[in-house]
């Protein structure tokens, strides 16, 4: 391998003088160099050749020895120093202080073509940082991360990628539900790539602890090295910063409600600099549509990271970094005019997304009125999102009511519910939007062609996912591989794949791995 290796982050920020890999509070310091756990006997299961040849490696790498001995931890490159990063967060909305890279271990910085990469591990052992944990992942949310990584990027939603999944060889003691029946599972490592791993939580740790030094140093390393846009100077150049941040982050929001994914567990440490999805673990795509749920069983009571709730948990979220980088700034009124802004936009943009979904493709004030009727009518009913989306670009201009709603009606989980009120809900909203349809411009197919660029026919259903998982777990990668490439082209009408352009079946409305996760890994 010849990889073009840079060390900025260690070079410029500070680190933790103690170099142990005991767990510890670190002061004063933005990481801890660490030695990746040895595994006892690793092979990697699955690449990314799209994020190789990103970060600048061959297909031959992907193959070499030393590619399995860097990648699963058994060995360190020369003239690199692996590290985890050092961050505090809110939790479920109270305050964490210190948390860290637990089980996530950076090996190093490269740049490739004039963008830089971090390639980090996740799984590769104990760390300063993993408190009551062992710093260990498992091949069941290893499967998950490297497959949604992949599928986000595919969909158009701003994520970490994912180079490549190793099985470690080594059993790992888990209790997947927390309920007190621990067991073991096979071991396993995934390489994740973003441009860096900072993270609110990161500036959050530096405000909590008054360390206004070291807070300067990393909003100016942070904006030097990751947002040269940025020339303004002083106090202005925080709020820049935020206002970016801000911006990246309500985009990332949008697309997330786009295609139906949650998160499940938006902390404020799980939040990235860069509006880029990260730390992926008891996410989910909603089958049925309703924005009161959450794949996360952690979160079954308060529901606080609900689809419906993601837009005002990122808001929420900025507040806690505008308060982190407030020090820098000693103003509240500028901070607080971007966050308003946030607040005052997100509803119009989203109605604006929303247009796109169902075809309309010239927005104006009133059709905010017919996309919360859309929304209302969903939820009267149990009405696949994914399936209804793609489904709707199908209809006609010239479809009475009726004939519409018999096109969406593979769409519903029990069709025959779908009468009497119900019923007449749906062909109103249909009525209303029939009609919205003959002021647009666009013939039926250009309409249909436009909606499927922003409607996927394909998302990684957690039941997908569990059947990868199962199979993985007995030695067979047929399905990783097939839901892999699947992915590579969601909005892609793909026939070889029609078997999965299906509802969620009813086997996987109440499975563990399916409706029910954890933040176990």
């Amino acid at each position: 391998m010849n990889l073009n290796i840079q060390n900025r982050f260690i070079s410029e920020l500070p680190s933790d003088p103690n170099t142990k890999n005991e767990v510890r509070q670190v002061p004063g310091a933005c990481f801890s160099f660490v030695t990746p756990k040895v595994p006892s006997k690793p092979k990697v299961i699955h690449t990314s050749k799209d994020v190789a040849k990103l970060v600048g490696l061959s297909n031959e790498d992907l193959t070499s020895t030393e590619f399995l001995e860097v990648f699963s931890g058994r060995k360190v490159v020369e003239n690199t120093q692996p590290f985890a990063m050092n961050y505090a967060g809110h939790q479920f909305g109270n305050w964490a202080g210190q948390l860290g890279d637990g089980r996530a271990i950076n090996l190093f910085e490269v740049e490739h073509q004039n963008k830089f990469f971090t390639l980090q591990l996740k799984g590769a052992g104990k760390t300063p940082y993993s408190r009551r944990g062992d710093g260990l992942a498992v091949l069941r949310s290893s499967i998950r991360e490297h497959l949604c990584s992949e599928a986000m990027f595919h969909l158009g939603v701003p994520t970490t990628r994912s180079l490549a999944l190793l099985e470690t060889g080594d059993q790992v003691l888990r209790d997947i539900m927390y309920d007190g029946h621990p067991d073991y599972e096979k071991g396993a490592i995934v390489c994740r790539v973003a441009p860096s791993f900072i993270r609110f939580g990161s500036f959050e740790l530096f405000s909590a602890q008054n360390d206004v030094e070291n807070l300067k140093k990393l909003a100016d390393f942070t904006i030097k090295n990751y947002f040269p846009n940025i020339q303004s100077e002083g106090k202005q150049k925080y709020l820049d910063f935020f206002q970016e941040v801000t911006s990246t982050t309500k985009e990332l929001i949008l697309h997330w409600q786009r295609v139906g994914f949650v998160h499940g567990v938006m902390n404020t440490d799980n939040m990235s600099i860069h509006g880029i999805t990260i730390d992926y673990g008891p996410y989910g795509w909603m089958d049925d549509f309703n924005p009161n749920w959450t794949p996360n069983t952690t979160d079954a009571e308060g529901k606080r990271y609900r689809f419906g709730n993601q837009p005002n948990i990122a808001l929420w979220n900025l507040l806690q970094l505008a308060n982190a980088l407030y020090p820098l700034i000693e103003e509240v009124k500028p901070l607080e005019a971007i966050l308003e802004a946030y607040s005052n936009s997100f509803q119009s943009d989203f109605t604006k997304m929303m247009c796109t979904k169902i075809g309309i493709q010239q927005p104006k004030t009133s059709d905010e009125s017919i996309v919360n009727q859309l929304l209302v009518t969903l939820r009267e009913t149990e009405t696949d999102m994914t399936i209804f989306y793609r489904l709707l670009a199908t209809i006609s201009k010239n479809d009475t009511a009726e004939q519409a709603l018999e096109k969406i009606n593979f769409a519903f989980y029990i069709p025959e519910t779908v009468k009497d009120s119900v019923k007449e809900s749906w062909l109103y909203w249909f009525t209303i939007y029939l009609e919205r349809l003959q002021e647009e411009k666009l013939l039926d197919e250009k309409r249909a062609t436009q909606m499927n660029l922003v409607n996927p026919k394909y998302v990684l259903r957690n039941y997908m996912a569990q059947l990868a998982i199962e199979a993985a777990d007995e030695g067979d990668y047929s399905i990783l591989d097939e839901l892999f490439e699947m992915l590579k082209k969601p909005y892609d009408e793909q026939p070889q794949y029609q078997k999965w352009f299906v509802k969620r079946p009813d086997w996987a409305r109440t499975k563990i791995g399916c409706s029910m996760l954890s933040c176990s890994s």
